[in-house]
């Protein structure tokens, strides 16, 4: 498959089925994560991959929409991805209101590419509470949790949706 094929058929699946997730792809998914690009190389970042029922249920009771409980909940794999804020030591507060959440994102858009690539289906989640997903992992205070991962077979696959037009998207200045 080549990358320009994975980046435009990749979509944001919310309806997973029951199939486990084979550890082979879970070691896929851990490489990919590892491998994305970060500020000085600190790789100011951390992810926690949830199997457990229970807890992905508590996750899910943390959004701020009532239909993120389900698709949350019924994921076989939630991942939270963590930037962590102790960047600031090398980069000041640009390291930690810019570089750790840069390199936690390049983090989560490899996972989201290595997925699709798998057959896996995932949504990246922004719209959750922090401080309740930082109670229930019982992350440290230098962990703060920036986005949800739901992973899983697509039980669909939802459509495209519209891309603005190229102008309005890139400005070439010679």
């Amino acid at each position: 498959m080549n990358i320009l094929d994975v980046i435009k058929h990749r979509r944001s699946v919310r309806d997973f089925t029951d199939r486990k997730i084979p550890e082979s792809a879970i070691d896929v998914l851990v490489e990919a994560l590892q491998w994305a690009p970060s500020a000085g190389n600190l790789q100011s970042r951390k992810f926690y991959f949830i199997f457990n029922e229970d807890i992905r249920n508590k996750l899910a009771q943390t959004g701020f929409k009532q239909d993120f409980v389900s698709f949350i909940a019924r994921a076989p794999l939630v991942i939270v991805a963590c930037a962590d804020l102790r960047i600031t030591s090398r980069y000041g507060d640009r390291g930690t209101h810019l570089y750790c959440i840069q390199d936690t994102a390049a983090s989560v858009q490899n996972l989201l590419l290595a997925a699709y690539e798998l057959g896996l289906g995932t949504c990246w989640v922004g719209a959750f509470k922090e401080e309740k997903v930082k109670e229930i992992l019982d992350l440290p205070d230098n962990l703060r949790p920036f986005v949800l991962v739901p992973v899983g077979y697509p039980a669909r696959t939802p459509k495209a949706p519209d891309r603005v037009p190229r102008t309005d998207a890139v400005e070439f200045v010679p």
